[in-house]
């Protein structure tokens, strides 16, 4: 079903209100994603991003039940991830002359995934086509999150076509910002960039300033996951510049894994302890053996501190507990402080390793982190709530 847009723009994509793994398992959407298409009917038809690819049969057969697919004079691929450009194949079965436009790296990507040397016009910034009336500008946008990620920009409508940039994975009935449950939005938005877009929040600042150097009006931002931003689309913006700017919130997650309870029962004296320092901090703990893996890196995000935790097996530390570390060092978080802590029974090596890996992701480190050995006793547990308090403090420079 098509679904307007404003005036000749029409929404053709795809909701997708069953997945909860994407990117093969590597991150849990808890309420389904979109794969958003948009078609633009001026003089000239341009058709903007397709849908994932177990979509694609039934994508071009509802897009030939709304234009003529002859009809279409070009394809735009703003980023050609198969979420996105998927359904190529199939709708260039169907119009194999037709021009796909698309950035220099995106012609490469999309050769890489599908085999296919269709008629590729690579684009670069401030490149223009003409739809008669109005005009799609080309805006590249490297590592956003691919190489060959790109915006394109309609005049007349004031709409920017961001891809995954701005973007979430939320199905929603209502498909715009103004008909969507807050809550949830701005929960899965802020989950997104955690997880996706931390890595290149330099480039989301340049290329957010460079976008209001080109002084184009904004009324609309057509994402390719979840809603349209139609409301005050630069709320979304404005929330992107705060979360790219070493962002940090006052709260405190403490990550733990645990054989027999003895790193558990460290986790919840810390946070006593955290507590008992500073009444106004935030304090979640979270096993991160059982809970989502993508849930804790939102809170890692939001975190002006974290505190790790594991007992020693095999001289290190816990598998889960290396996983989530090994996904933090990828993420680049800046400004943030961090404490290792653990029970052991031997050799008592997971504190070290835990504080080693914090700081090569680039955490200040409190140093020596906290050690108790075999199950912690009454004096242990006191010492973790002092050691609770000393973090929290450390946590307020």
């Amino acid at each position: 079903m098509a679904i307007q847009v404003k005036n000749n723009v029409w929404w053709v994509g795809k909701t997708d209100w069953e997945l909860r793994k994407f990117h093969g398992s590597e991150y849990s959407t808890h309420r389904g994603t979109s794969y958003n298409s948009y078609l633009v009917r001026e003089e000239k038809t341009a058709l903007i991003d397709t849908v994932w690819r177990p979509f694609a049969d039934e994508y071009v057969d509802n897009l030939a039940k709304t234009i003529d697919l002859s009809k279409i004079d070009f394809v735009v691929a703003n980023h050609a991830e198969i979420d996105h450009s998927g359904a190529l194949p199939e709708l260039m079965e169907r119009i194999p002359e037709a021009p796909v436009y698309c950035t220099a790296n995106g012609v490469k990507s999309l050769k890489g995934h599908y085999h296919r040397d269709w008629n590729f016009v690579p684009v670069k910034t401030g490149d223009r086509i003409s739809l008669g009336s109005k005009e799609l500008i080309f805006i590249e946008a490297p590592m956003l999150h691919w190489p060959d990620s790109m915006f394109c920009y309609l005049t007349g409508d004031n709409i920017l076509f961001s891809n995954d940039a701005f973007g979430q994975h939320y199905a929603t009935s209502g498909l715009f910002n103004d008909l969507a449950d807050p809550a949830e939005l701005f929960a899965e938005c802020v989950k997104y960039y955690a997880n996706i877009l931390t890595p290149f929040s330099p480039l989301v600042l340049k290329k957010i300033a460079e976008f209001v150097s080109l002084s184009l009006p904004l009324d609309i931002i057509c994402t390719s996951h979840g809603v349209i931003w139609r409301d005050n689309p630069m709320q979304i913006v404005e929330r992107y510049l705060a979360w790219a700017d070493a962002y940090r919130e006052n709260r405190i997650a403490i990550l733990y894994d645990t054989m027999w309870n003895g790193t558990r029962v460290l986790a919840e004296q810390m946070a006593k302890g955290v507590v008992e320092a500073d009444p106004s901090v935030t304090v979640e703990l979270f096993n991160v053996a059982t809970t989502d893996k993508n849930d804790v890196i939102t809170e890692v995000f939001k975190s002006k501190g974290i505190m790790v935790g594991s007992p020693t097996i095999n001289r290190s530390v816990l598998s889960s507990v290396a996983a989530i570390l090994d996904q933090i060092h990828g993420l680049q978080f800046k400004g943030k402080k961090a404490a290792g802590f653990g029970c052991y029974g031997w050799s008592g090596e997971s504190v070290t390793d835990i504080n080693e890996r914090l700081g090569k992701a680039g955490f200040d480190v409190m140093p020596d982190g906290f050690k108790a050995l075999w199950n912690p006793d009454e004096k242990s547990r006191d010492d973790a709530v002092r050691f609770g308090r000393s973090f929290a403090e450390f946590c307020r420079g």
